[in-house]
């Protein structure tokens, strides 16, 4: 069973722990090895999370089981009536004992009482990562796709996937 807990900027170095143990694992067979360099000092630095939540309006929540970090989640405001669900990775230990649906499911929940009208949750998803059929299995469908360049040369070329809440 997981707890949930909200992140604050004093949690910068452990979801930035958590993204060295998750993102490289996670693209290694999709992306290069210094695209996976430069997205996790662009994404994953202390500064870049920090800037996350206290400028871009990021909220970062984390899963637990026990008193261990198993996983985390972000979302945004983007736009009027759109969340978009920034980040969620597993550390590999706890993939598969269902933490990617409790978060996705909390990413839901916080939405819903941070905007109680109807809205939309949004989030990219790279066009070759396998989580593509774990987010459809949890009701999103593809929307859009596009090839969103995030400097250094370096495209992201994602499925923009949504789903009414």
């Amino acid at each position: 069973m997981f707890t949930l807990r909200k992140a604050t900027t004093d949690d910068c170095a452990l979801i930035r722990k958590l993204a060295q143990q998750v993102f490289p694992e996670t693209y290694k067979e999709i992306l290069t090895s210094e695209q996976i360099d430069y997205m996790m000092e662009w994404m994953y630095s202390e500064q870049s999370i920090r800037r996350q939540m206290e400028e871009e309006g990021h909220v970062y929540l984390l899963a637990y089981e026990e008193c261990e970090a198993a996983g985390y989640v972000s979302v945004r405001p983007d736009g009027r009536d759109v969340f978009h669900l920034e980040k969620i990775y597993v550390l590999p230990y706890f993939q598969g004992a269902h933490c990617g649906s409790f978060l996705f499911r909390q990413a839901i929940r916080y939405i819903k009482k941070a905007h109680p009208a109807p809205c939309r949750m949004e989030l990219n998803v790279n066009r070759h990562n396998k989580a593509l059929h774990f987010y459809e299995h949890m009701g999103m469908k593809k929307v859009r796709e596009g090839d969103f360049p995030i400097g250094n040369g370096f495209y992201m070329n994602d499925y923009i996937m949504g789903m009414d809440i």
